[in-house]
């Protein structure tokens, strides 16, 4: 797991992936801290990104770096608890110019039944499920 969330800082931006109905989404995020034995992404509750994981929270991450990219999927999960926000606002204090911990909007998910494969054109794929 902390291999995952080491890649996706290094990496910057990343895809998420979600379900709109029938029509998949895609968008860039750069929010990745472990907290909790966790790996945790951050959204806030009026976009659309948050309404689509509470309808379904099957979800893929896609991002690249250096000739290897990452994908994981899996679901993602809200925390509502106030130190998950705060961890999360701790480790990206730049949000705190848009977010706060109480202020009804910033939401954090972590992701359950993770299965996250790294793959490159010159070495074997290797998957790691948390």
């Amino acid at each position: 797991m902390e291999k995952v969330a080491k890649f996706l800082k290094e990496a910057g931006t990343y895809f998420l992936a979600t379900v709109d109905g029938d029509q998949p989404r895609v968008r860039p995020f750069g929010t990745i801290n472990i907290f909790d034995g966790k790996i945790y992404i951050q959204t806030g509750k009026v976009k659309a990104v948050s309404k689509q994981l509470h309808a379904n929270p099957k979800a893929e991450i896609c991002a690249f770096k250096d000739g290897t990219w990452l994908r994981v999927s899996g679901e993602l999960i809200e925390d509502d608890r106030r130190e998950a926000r705060e961890s999360m606002l701790n480790a990206y204090p730049d949000l705190r110019n848009m977010y706060s911990e109480d202020d009804g909007n910033t939401e954090v998910f972590y992701i359950k039944n993770a299965t996250a494969t790294f793959s490159s054109f010159t070495a074997a794929p290797e998957t790691i499920e948390f």
